[in-house]
């Protein structure tokens, strides 16, 4: 508080919250959206939170949710604070003007982390830079893992999805008490948020919260249910307890994440294997987002989505797997196939596109393509409103990293200065790319337009990287062609590849899907 400045006072639907003034913004950190997801409420559908008497004090962020640390080998680039507490389904806002008749566009943000990891409270998230260029900033926290993502027959599903819906609710009450339009919310995420953020556009119990919506390196499409439950059967196996809700609400919750992890550690983008995910449920998400999305659900609502050049080596340097895969060569190639379901003639296509290439390079853009580039390139062709694309392609001071997952999240938030931004970027980032890359989020959420062509039949995609932004037309058109071939079923596969895939099945290196 300054000397002329009181703490700011917001009543919300449940009581009254006091922020700090932080450089010219208003801030408020750790307010409940619903109630603590734990005892009878544990995966279980999020409830409104208890209202409050008096003024509940704002001014630091609220517990985490349940979730494993990252391996060594990760932290060393991603940070991931944990604060304790059960009443982790909290929100924060960061707000340029605090009162009703601002009117200010909203940007509302789902944290990545594979659904398993991650929360609001990651240095790099700052809302303060937003807030700085007239935009409210809203983040939170949401149910991670097993608790947010498991698939049980007497629970039901995607409980963590239902927390960011009902934080999306809270928004659309709250928002214009802290300066923000509830009409001009934009949805953005990235990894595992943008993946969330395309599941809730296209839910019709979504409609009218949305605006506009920004996805990063996620695409809006449903995990396969048989993937969770098998995730949810080798915990099970391993804690020795039927798989259902129930049995698992019963299970201490640090040995419940303890197993959590090592179950899913062989999981990853390129090696598959059982994960959680978003998946159908016939109720909030009753079909494909990606279906539903390009079959004219969520009409009047705009995208900017896009990705990082070389997402792949945030999945394959940490920990040396990258030089594991150069290693195996064609045996990691024919891993990939089988990944992504495709015949020799795929990877084939690569290595004439790019004859430099080695495995590593091949198998990670053949999988970050099929996973990832190409359903965003359909969602933007299968869409009659706005949509914007851009790459970004600035490599990493850190040796091995490139263009890599998350990367791009310190210049999205221009937070570059952070230590935990230098994690992954080292020192000496462009201070010009931040402002180019933060400048147009704050454009699309401020009027709709990033500030370059909206996409059509030439597949305009502007790239961030050394030097001023760029729009090129279709840059990944050659290497995304190749997936339109037909599947090759696998008793058409040769009898060596078929070998070598039962091989990598059996020493764990691949997963089935």
């Amino acid at each position: 508080m300054t000397a002329d400045r009181m703490d700011p006072v917001i009543r919300t639907p449940y009581g009254a919250v006091r922020g700090r003034w932080e450089r010219d913004a208003a801030v408020f950190r750790g307010i409940p959206y619903a109630a603590p997801p734990f005892g009878p409420r544990r995966f279980r559908p999020p409830v409104p939170p208890e209202p409050w008497d008096g003024v509940r004090d704002a001014g630091a962020f609220g517990p985490t949710a349940p979730k494993p640390p990252y391996s060594e080998a990760f932290a060393q680039y991603l940070s991931d604070p944990e604060i304790p507490g059960d009443d982790c389904l909290n929100l924060n806002v960061w707000t340029p003007d605090p009162s009703p008749d601002a009117r200010l566009p909203v940007l509302v943000w789902l944290h990545g982390g594979a659904l398993t990891r991650g929360s609001s409270a990651v240095p790099v998230y700052d809302g303060g830079t937003f807030a700085r260029d007239g935009v409210v900033f809203v983040s939170l926290n949401y149910r991670l893992g097993v608790e947010g993502y498991g698939l049980f027959p007497d629970a039901p599903a995607n409980p963590g999805l239902r927390d960011q819906l009902a934080a999306l609710r809270w928004v659309h009450d709250a928002i214009a008490a802290f300066g923000g339009d509830p009409g001009r919310v934009t949805l953005g995420g990235q990894s595992a948020g943008a993946i969330s953020a395309g599941a809730l556009v296209a839910a019709p119990q979504a409609q009218g919260l949305v605006r506009r919506a920004v996805l990063q390196s996620g695409p809006p499409e449903g995990t396969d249910r048989d993937k969770v439950r098998r995730m949810v059967r080798r915990m099970a196996a391993r804690l020795k307890t039927p798989a259902t809700a129930e049995a698992f609400a019963a299970v201490d919750r640090e040995l419940l994440l303890r197993v959590q992890a090592d179950i899913g550690r062989r999981s990853s983008p390129v090696l598959g294997g059982p994960a959680f995910g978003v998946v159908v449920d016939g109720d909030l998400v009753p079909r494909d987002p990606l279906d539903a999305l390009t079959g004219g659900a969520a009409p009047g609502v705009g995208l900017l989505t896009g990705w990082t050049r070389d997402e792949y080596r945030l999945w394959l340097v940490p920990g040396g797997l990258l030089e594991r895969v150069d290693r195996l060569g064609t045996v990691a190639l024919a891993g990939a196939m089988a990944r992504c379901h495709c015949g020799s003639e795929v990877p084939r296509g690569y290595r004439t596109l790019h004859p430099g290439a080695g495995p590593a390079e091949t198998v990670g853009q053949m999988v970050t393509d099929h996973l990832l580039r190409a359903p965003l390139h359909r969602l933007a062709d299968g869409r009659d409103e706005p949509s914007y694309v851009y790459e970004f392609a600035w490599p990493s001071r850190r040796p091995g990293m490139g263009a890599c997952h998350a990367l791009e999240l310190g210049f999205v938030f221009d937070s570059g200065d952070e230590p935990d931004a230098r994690k992954l970027a080292g020192d000496g980032a462009p201070q010009d790319l931040s402002d180019a890359m933060h400048g147009a989020w704050v454009r699309f959420v401020t009027d709709g337009s990033p500030g370059w062509e909206r996409w059509d039949d030439r597949h305009p995609v502007r790239v961030f990287g050394d030097g001023a932004p760029r729009t090129v037309h279709g840059p990944r058109d050659r290497e995304l062609a190749l997936w339109s071939a037909p599947e090759a079923p696998a008793d058409a596969q040769p009898p060596e590849l078929r070998s070598v895939i039962r091989r990598l099945r059996r020493t764990g290196a691949l997963r089935r899907d």
